[in-house]
């Protein structure tokens, strides 16, 4: 039996996040240059797109380019950004032919000027679709998200607009880039490494963590359903005791 046919399609988490690591080190192993590792890391992406709304996931949101990666070399940068036009313009018709809505989140207006345009387009042009969400955190980092909340909070204690006293956890989940998406229910690092890199931090306060040695290029959806059984057999307690859940 295969891992699709062990999941529960009654338990499903409603959102995953998935930090997508180890293209280089892929590239590297194959004698190849780093870019052809993200251009494999593109390939996983789409099937496990494919694999998401296959089964009935709601929303999946992607770290593809964090705040810290400007600081990888200028070419591979430049690259990446490349390989994110392209890759956003072939697959437009895709995610509209399978219903999946595009959304991104980050500071996305540090991207290049053809990078804003051509996401901007696609995002309205998948607007509709009520499949499934792909979001993409690009120029992202939850640190500068969580300081960008407080601002946008202090303005408006220092505009009069509310009271210190209303500011409240959903009142600040709100000011939020992810405001309009389910705070995920688990999270996937591929390529071995296990911490959560500035990934989504306020909205991980709860869930679930899934380390797979497997390098993202060699991710596939049988591997996303392993891990969505792994998943299954948790129990979430979030503070209470075991005999509270029955």
């Amino acid at each position: 039996m295969g891992f699709k046919e062990q999941i529960d399609t009654t338990r499903l988490p409603e959102h995953i996040a998935i930090i997508m690591d180890g293209n280089g080190r892929w590239a590297k192993n194959q004698g190849k240059f780093r870019h052809f590792g993200h251009e494999s890391g593109v390939l996983s992406l789409k099937d496990i797109v494919e694999g998401c709304a296959d089964i009935g996931i709601k929303y999946l949101t992607v770290y593809a380019f964090s705040t810290e990666n400007w600081n990888r070399p200028p070419e591979e940068v430049n690259m990446l950004m490349e390989l994110l036009i392209s890759t956003i313009n072939q697959e437009t018709p895709t995610l509209n032919k399978n219903n999946i809505r595009l959304n991104a989140i980050g500071d996305i207006a540090s991207l290049p000027q053809k990078c804003i345009d051509d996401l901007k387009s696609a995002m309205d042009n998948t607007a509709g679709n009520t499949r499934c969400t792909l979001t993409l955190a690009l120029s992202y980092s939850a640190k500068w998200e969580i300081l960008e909340a407080a601002r946008k909070l202090a303005k408006k204690v220092k505009d009069q607009e509310i009271n210190i006293d209303e500011i409240t956890e959903e009142n600040f989940a709100s000011q939020l880039t992810t405001t309009n998406i389910p705070d995920p229910e688990l999270m996937i690092r591929t390529s071995g490494e296990h911490r959560v890199s500035n990934f989504l931090l306020w909205q991980m306060a709860y869930t679930e963590l899934y380390f797979t040695e497997t390098l993202w290029p060699d991710f596939k959806r049988e591997d996303l359903f392993e891990a969505i059984v792994d998943y299954q057999k948790r129990e979430r307690r979030f503070g209470k005791i075991s005999e509270q859940l029955n």
